[in-house]
């Protein structure tokens, strides 16, 4: 599975889980009688699933972080989105119209880190002093 796929998989099932649980929530807390007699209802049983989904979730924002060249503020703003009920959702339809989610983004991401590195390697020669401008680019 790619991660663009992935990614939108993890991020509705964790909005769908969310509302799992709101639904077994209110049925415990608003539709019981009473609610502290200590019926449970389905909350024992979403509260986990909802738990996985959301720690899955979360791993796959840094995993498209790095597959995608996402900046800081927009994988703050993805792992930022599990917070609110059904924000997963909203931030996977919006970093996909934005092309957060596709090839060009991941190509992008892949152009950026091949020119850090090859500046990086650029500024020192082989003996650890810096390297004149006029000098050429040691290729190896």
């Amino acid at each position: 599975m790619n991660p663009r796929t992935a990614f939108r998989t993890v991020a509705i099932a964790e909005a769908v889980s969310w509302a799992g649980l709101l639904i077994t929530m209110f049925f415990k807390w608003i539709v019981a009688a009473d609610p502290h007699a200590g019926a449970q209802g389905g909350v024992p049983i979403m509260g986990p699933i909802h738990g996985v989904i959301f720690l899955a979730y979360v791993v796959m924002c840094f995993v498209a972080r790095r597959s995608f060249g996402w900046s800081r503020r927009t994988t703050v703003l993805a792992l930022a989105a599990s917070i609110p009920p059904f924000f997963t959702y909203v931030f996977e339809v919006a970093a996909d119209r934005r092309g957060l989610l596709g090839q060009a983004a991941a190509a992008e991401a892949e152009r950026r880190r091949r020119s850090a590195s090859g500046r990086a390697s650029n500024r020192l020669t082989a003996g650890g002093a810096p390297a004149d401008a006029d000098d050429p680019p040691d290729d190896g």
